[in-house]
């Protein structure tokens, strides 16, 4: 098997062994990249740094001194700024930004001995669901199964396309509204969102700042809860980074989850799911009955609140955020004409930096902000949160473990199919997703099986805040019970 397919767990194992070398397995993956061009999953390659941190990772090996990441290449999504190293967030307005500083997350990773091999391709600032909206261009699903280019997911889709095609070993994704599951279970790969404060946000470039939350994007369940543990701790530059001991979250996959309740919601039955969605929601179900769970319909009330709630507060977010790029400090500045002043500044170069999705949402989120409104849609939406939020509550205090929901309404769709839909269309994507970040609880994606067409199928399970060890042990369980194998087939 070629190094740039190993698992974390697998290539950690070898590496201790001295079976392999970490720059061995950097150069699998660096050669991959360099042959996957049409993927246009890396949007910068950084291959002397991945090489200078690979030969770093093996003296430490050589020494004992490995932690579990030590010498695993990596993936890092545009959103987190690394030192030195262009950090765009997929936006215009970014072009030449090459931050003096590092991400905590990313900081966090080389700590433990992890080797960067490029930034990832993203939608714009994270706000997009089919990874059509980046500066680079859209990247394409490793999966195919017709004469289609085929989306895969976002925001997080250079990752999710990265990993899935065995570009890098794993990677970063960050989740706003579903945007490391969504991808995740579009690309057959897991993806977990944690509970938001587990992991810093220092570092990453905001798009709305109360649901943000970094998280990795890995070949297995075991690889996630590996690569969660490096990247999660509390951090000063972060005041909502939550200052809460991080567990080890691999010794929690007992693959015991007998006695466990796992909530069905019924609002999440929704009127004209395709068949394959219900069928695997389903197997799923009865996969975790079979594993001694106990499988318990539950009601999340104000779950049909979600959507339109999370479309008001996510683009609202975003225009308090994005108000920072105005071509004074840093990133693009549009060229002016004579007597052109400050203002006309401002106006060309936001107009020429930000693409039209970002613009769409932040023309949104300025709108329900603005004195007037503010009440009558912001103010509203932050109260629908709290009654979602609520509804997770009761559900957990009512003996709940963990709830089973499918990660999203359909398989990857092709590019450019919804580019002349209404945007809500697009929107509906994170119907399943939204309500995690809203309540900010941990949710995970894992691989369920293939639909009709021959492509990937996720399911969803959502754990208790703080608990992403026994979340990661019921996606553990799922995992084993769906055996999930299939890989697409290299066309590219």
């Amino acid at each position: 098997m070629s190094l740039n397919k190993l698992t974390i767990a697998d290539a950690r194992d070898a590496l201790r062994k001295g079976d392999v070398t970490s720059v061995e397995i950097t150069e699998s993956c660096l050669a991959a990249i360099d042959g996957a061009g049409a993927l246009n999953a890396y949007c910068a390659k950084t291959p002397e740094i991945a090489l200078d941190q690979a030969k770093a990772a093996d003296v430490r090996l050589k020494a004992g001194d490995a932690p579990a990441m030590c010498g695993i290449p990596l993936g890092i999504k545009d959103l987190f700024c690394t030192k030195g190293v262009a950090s765009q967030a997929a936006s215009n307005i970014l072009k030449g930004f090459k931050p003096e500083y590092e991400s905590t997350v990313t900081q966090n990773l080389w700590d433990a001995g992890a080797v960067m091999l490029g930034k990832l391709s993203m939608d714009e600032f994270a706000m997009g669901s089919s990874n059509e909206t980046a500066c680079y261009g859209p990247v394409v699903n490793p999966w195919k199964v017709d004469d289609r280019k085929l989306t895969p997911g976002g925001s997080s889709g250079g990752s999710a396309a990265a990993v899935a095609a065995d570009l890098c070993l794993a990677a970063t994704g960050t989740d706003t509204g579903g945007s490391i599951r969504q991808p995740a279970a579009f690309t057959g790969i897991v993806g977990i969102k944690p509970t938001y404060g587990r992991v810093s946000r220092w570092g990453v470039v905001a798009f709305a700042s109360s649901l943000d939350q970094a998280g990795p994007m890995t070949k297995s369940v075991r690889d996630a809860a590996i690569m969660l543990e490096a990247m999660a701790s509390v951090d000063a530059k972060d005041s909502t980074s939550a200052d809460i001991p991080v567990p080890n979250f691999e010794a929690a996959l007992t693959g015991d989850i007998r006695g466990k309740k796992i909530g069905i919601p019924r609002e999440y039955r929704m009127d004209g799911m395709p068949a394959e969605i219900a069928k695997i929601w389903e197997d799923g179900s009865a996969m975790l009955r079979e594993a001694g769970a106990e499988i318990v319909d539950i009601s999340l009330p104000h779950t049909k609140y979600a959507l339109p709630a999370y479309y008001v507060i996510a683009p609202a977010e975003a225009s308090s955020n994005l108000a920072r790029y105005d071509g004074v400090r840093y990133g693009h500045r549009a060229k002016l004409a004579a007597g052109d002043g400050i203002v006309e500044m401002y106006e060309k170069t936001r107009a020429e930096g930000f693409g039209p999705e970002v613009q769409r949402r932040i023309m949104i989120g300025t709108y329900v902000l603005s004195a007037g409104f503010y009440d009558a849609y912001y103010n509203r939406a932050r109260k629908v949160r709290a009654l979602i939020k609520r509804d997770f509550d009761i559900a957990f205090a009512d003996g709940i473990d963990a709830i089973l929901t499918p990660a999203t309404p359909s398989s990857a769709f092709g590019l450019g199919e919804m580019k002349d839909a209404d945007p809500v269309e697009m929107y509906l994507n994170d119907v399943f997703t939204v309500t995690v970040n809203l309540a900010g609880l941990p949710g995970v994606s894992v691989p369920a099986g293939l639909d009709s067409k021959g492509l990937p199928l996720g399911l969803q399970l959502i754990g208790r805040p703080w608990a992403e060890g026994d979340l990661l042990n019921h996606a553990y369980v799922l995992e084993k019970a769906v055996g999930f194998a299939a890989k697409p087939d290299k066309w590219w």
